[in-house]
């Protein structure tokens, strides 16, 4: 069946902090015009410092991902990315002044609900897909994270999400055109071992993290006077384990939810394609490299279709 591109019915304003630089950041999505596709533009720099959401801009991957063209660079747009993947937004121009997005409450929520209030508009073109000809495999030999795309007549994600941990478990996670973005994958927030969280620090990572947009999971008993130094570097008064094995932050929103964040993460990094594809992903551990490095043998192999 043949579908029309779309955009927005108008433009929506969002303000917060930058996960990983913790600067404040101002970002606003705006309607765009047919074959846009997803555009950037870094407010502070100047009035034509764009970047087009495109996997050939990708420059990092770790813990997000980032575009850089010439000065212009924009980090941890997976969310973003995700939301008009998830919603079927075609065309959009998003203007920020940083570098980076704002987290909000670590997942899409917060752009779905904003933008489903009005809906969405049917523009007058067609919609192209990616079809996938013949199997795409990539495997990280070290973490036995991998990822295989298949050829199939819709889009479809398998994913595992398999961290060797006792609290999360083996999260299987499905996606296909019946599944609801808005309600079922759109909450999910991003997730972080509590063992990460000081090389993250040192590293220079997360300014912006607080434990109100990210799932902090704790494997082990922790000393109550560690957590009161990380209860310092969030800014709260303090922080305890729970006896699930988070910390006493955040309420679940989901028991997978950090399997469900996982293939949300999917969903953005494969939206800097510019175009949905027709094909059957399996993903197991999978990550921002190893999806943005599939990605880019898309772009190569696929044949873009109706």
């Amino acid at each position: 069946m043949v579908e029309n591109q779309r955009t927005l019915k108008k433009s929506y304003n969002f303000e917060g902090k930058g996960l990983h630089t913790g600067k404040h950041v101002k970002m606003s999505f705006h309607p765009a015009p047919i074959n846009t596709g997803v555009v950037f533009l870094r407010t502070d720099i100047s009035d034509d410092a764009y970047i087009k959401a495109s996997i050939e801009y990708v420059t990092h991957t770790q813990r997000g991902t980032t575009l850089e063209k010439g000065n212009i660079k924009i980090s941890t747009l997976e969310h973003v990315l995700s939301t008009f993947v998830g919603l079927g937004i075609d065309n959009v121009l998003v203007k920020v002044d940083q570098s980076e997005v704002p987290i909000v409450d670590g997942s899409a929520q917060p752009f779905v609900e904003a933008i489903m209030k009005d809906g969405l508009l049917d523009q007058d073109a067609e919609r192209l897909y990616y079809k996938i000809e013949k199997e795409i495999k990539v495997k990280d030999e070290e973490s036995g994270a991998e990822l295989v795309i298949s050829p199939a007549d819709s889009f479809s994600i398998d994913l595992i999400a398999d961290y060797n941990s006792k609290i999360l478990g083996i999260q299987k996670v499905h996606y296909d055109d019946a599944t609801d973005f808005v309600t079922e994958i759109a909450p999910c927030r991003t997730f972080v071992f509590f063992n990460e969280l000081e090389f993250l620090f040192q590293n220079n990572l997360i300014k912006g993290g607080d434990l109100e947009n990210a799932i902090v999971i704790v494997e082990k008993p922790v000393p109550q006077d560690y957590l009161d130094k990380l209860a310092k570097l969030f800014n709260v008064d303090r922080v305890e384990r729970v006896s699930e094995g988070y910390l006493d932050n955040i309420k679940l929103r989901f028991p997978d939810e950090c399997g469900r964040h996982k293939l949300l993460d999917v969903l953005g990094d494969f939206g800097l394609l510019g175009h949905r594809i027709k094909g059957k992903i399996l993903a197991n551990k999978t990550g921002h490299r190893l999806n943005t490095t599939a990605a880019k043998i898309i772009l190569e192999q696929a044949v873009l279709t109706k």
